[in-house]
């Protein structure tokens, strides 16, 4: 499970004091207890499937990148390398992100099956599209394929 092998990959990273990893591994670990905390206390079972394991390491790598962009705004560089780095660690848990070819299929496949009326039809497109390609696309440049295509 993913979950285990992040936990393996932590305690190698420690052994060899690689502290980018170290630090990004704590975090993501942490970000997998609490979840499996909130679960439990919903009365749910705790344990996570990789699934969610997947979702959460989706989810701390938007932050990062909305951090870059951020850093980079206010000229902070240093700040902004250090982020690149922890996403680089992340990006090595999640499948491979789908190519632009990819995306533009399943959007036409997606349009095929909504047949959006306008661009105000724009929501159901992305729910279907996202739901096809399970997470391996960047959101934000789905959103913008998905505009131009759309004439939003």
């Amino acid at each position: 499970m993913l979950k285990e092998k992040i936990s393996e990959d932590l305690t190698r990273a420690v052994r060899e004091r690689n502290e980018v990893r170290v630090s990004t591994l704590r975090l993501l670990s942490a970000s997998m207890h609490n979840r499996e905390i909130e679960k439990r206390g919903k009365g749910e079972e705790g344990s996570l499937n990789d699934d969610e394991v997947k979702e959460l390491i989706r989810r701390e790598a938007k932050k990062r990148k909305e951090a870059i962009t951020l850093y980079r705004k206010g000229e902070r560089e240093e700040l902004a390398l250090k982020e690149e780095r922890e996403l680089s660690v992340l990006e090595e848990y999640l499948p491979p992100q789908a190519g632009e070819e990819t995306i533009r299929e399943a959007i036409e496949d997606a349009i095929a099956r909504v047949r959006p009326e306008s661009p105000k039809d724009f929501g159901k497109v992305m729910g279907a599209v996202m739901k096809t390609l399970h997470g391996t696309a960047d959101t934000d440049k789905v959103t913008e394929m998905i505009k131009e295509r759309l004439g939003a």
